[in-house]
This record gives C-alpha cells, sequence and structure tokens, in this order.
C-alpha cells in the first residue's frame, strides 16, 4: 500500500497522489514519479526518485523541484506478532532559498511541525485501511 504512490492521497492529509514517469509502472529504485500535493488553495507538483524498494520491508524516495533537493521520504515496516509496525521518516533536504519560499508556495511557514502532523495523520488512515483491508 505504501509504495502504490497513485493511493497515496487516500492517507495524507498534504498529497493528493503520485504517477509514474518515464516508463515506470511501479516502485523500483531509481523509478520517478510525478508527486501531487495540496493545502487549502495552494497546489504543486514534485519529481520523486525512489531509493528504496524492499516489499513488505521499506520504501522510501528523494523529493525535489526542479534541479533543488527537497526531501528524503521513508517507510520502514517491522513486523509484530499482531501484523506490522510502520515509521514514516521525513529528512528536510531543502536550502535556505527554499525554505523561505516554503510559505508563499505550500502556504506552510514551519514545515518540521506541519509535516509532523500530517505524518501522524497519514499513519493513522494507512492503519486504518490495512486493518479493513
Amino acid at each position: 500500500m505504501i509504495s502504490d504512490v497513485t493511493r497515496m492521497g487516500e492517507w495524507s492529509p498534504e498529497n493528493t497522489g503520485g504517477s509514474w514517469k518515464s516508463g515506470a509502472t511501479g516502485p523500483a529504485v531509481g523509478a520517478k514519479f510525478a508527486g501531487k500535493n495540496r493545502n487549502g488553495t495552494k497546489k504543486w507538483s514534485t519529481v520523486c526518485t525512489v531509493t528504496a524498494a524492499e516489499p513488505g520491508s521499506s520504501f522510501a524516495f528523494s523529493v525535489a523541484a526542479g534541479p533543488l533537493k527537497v526531501a528524503e521520504w521513508r517507510y520502514d515496516i517491522a513486523p509484530t506478532d499482531a501484523g506490522c509496525t510502520v515509521t514514516e521518516t521525513w529528512t528536510d533536504r531543502r536550502g535556505g532559498l527554499i525554505k523561505k519560499l516554503g510559505k508563499p508556495f505550500s502556504g506552510v511557514a514551519d514545515r518540521v511541525t506541519h509535516n509532523r502532523a500530517g505524518m501522524e495523520t497519514t499513519l493513522e488512515r494507512l492503519a486504518a485501511a490495512a486493518e479493513t483491508t
């Protein structure tokens, strides 16, 4: 479920989904996808490159806006007796200019706090969907 970028909008409060690019049809290291995001009236897209894709273990991708690095997102899955635990990690890769442009482009001044809240929502929605599947 995590690596199906076309469905991420079902769980994320900011990401509205993604679409594979350049002939990619699914998660594989090096595959690219366009990530689409929305916050209120603000909408933007990014180019993402898969950096880890191990089914049942991990999925990660780097995010760029043009030539500028934005972030690294990672999902690690650990089995438990009752199912699994998913850990979502966001690493900020933005330089000073991109940080300053954050609020005008995305409507978010404090990206760290905003992403933490979004990650909590995403993981809650993902768990609810997985538990009903």
